[in-house]
């Protein structure tokens, strides 16, 4: 249990979703049991700001790696936890403002901007699968804050003209809210986990008292693939044959 908190540590760390899929890979069967499930998941995500003004919905990816933690008096039951490595934030067709250089002004104007705003999202949910192999969750999820800027794009000729303006201070470093989300869990290999999760932010996502009413929203459609499960039953399976084994006195050979 410690090495893999200390595995979990690591991971949260890294802002390199390679690294975390190859860390994944190699330790993935030590951090499956009976009663614990660990894995990847990724697919997209649609994400808005509320009370914005805004044309559109931001599209992303999302990578990250997973823990169903079961109960053992009744494995139906378990916590669903780990972190989106990857989690892409924001809202699409936002009004072009000034930069106050104008000459960035008049490049972008009657152009378009999108806010991308990226976190490392924590859920702690609660989880109950039924015998059908549906399951729901619910629960908190926490964000810790890794980069925001709003991109500036225009095309001129065919090409297009893209600006980043950071916005990094002007967002709350900490994001929190409710996740509440539906899936299936496919009988296929080890197990393969269809779900559709919605985020409820309840943090105000812009510091200071001019927009105190913008939250963050998203839409998660997701896969996720126990990383390791079939290497640990086997190994588990070994270990109680080799227990199990017989050996009878030399006499009665």
């Amino acid at each position: 249990m410690k090495k893999g908190l200390f595995i979990l540590s690591t991971l949260f760390c890294m802002t390199s979703a390679q690294s975390q899929v190859l860390i994944s890979l190699l330790f993935g069967d030590k951090l499956n049991s009976p009663f614990l499930e660990f894995g990847l998941d990724g697919g997209l995500n649609f994400s808005t700001i509320s009370n914005l003004d805004t044309s559109g919905t931001q599209v992303g990816f999302n990578l990250g790696f997973y823990f169903d933690i079961r109960s053992k008096k009744n494995p139906a039951w378990m916590i669903n936890t780990g972190v989106i490595v990857k989690s892409p934030m924001g809202a699409h067709g936002l009004p072009v403002y000034s930069l106050n250089d104008a000459n960035l002004d008049n490049t972008f104007a009657g152009g378009s901007v999108n806010r991308e705003i990226r976190y490392f999202n924590v859920p702690i949910l609660i989880k109950y699968q039924f015998k059908n192999n549906i399951y729901l969750k619910t629960g908190p999820q926490l964000g810790l804050l890794a980069k925001a800027f709003d991109k500036f794009e225009k095309e001129y000729n065919g090409d297009d003209v893209v600006y980043k303006h950071n916005i990094r201070d002007q967002i709350h470093v900490i994001d929190a809210g409710i996740a509440f989300g539906a899936g299936y869990h496919m009988n296929v290999g080890n197990g393969l986990n269809i779900t559709v999760q919605y985020y409820l932010g309840l943090v105000p996502v812009m510091k200071g008292d001019l927009y105190p009413d913008q939250y963050n929203r998203s839409l998660y459609v997701t896969a996720g693939i126990p990383i390791g499960k079939g290497k640990a039953a086997q190994k588990r399976a070994e270990k109680e044959a080799e227990m199990n084994k017989v050996i009878l006195p030399e006499d009665e050979k």
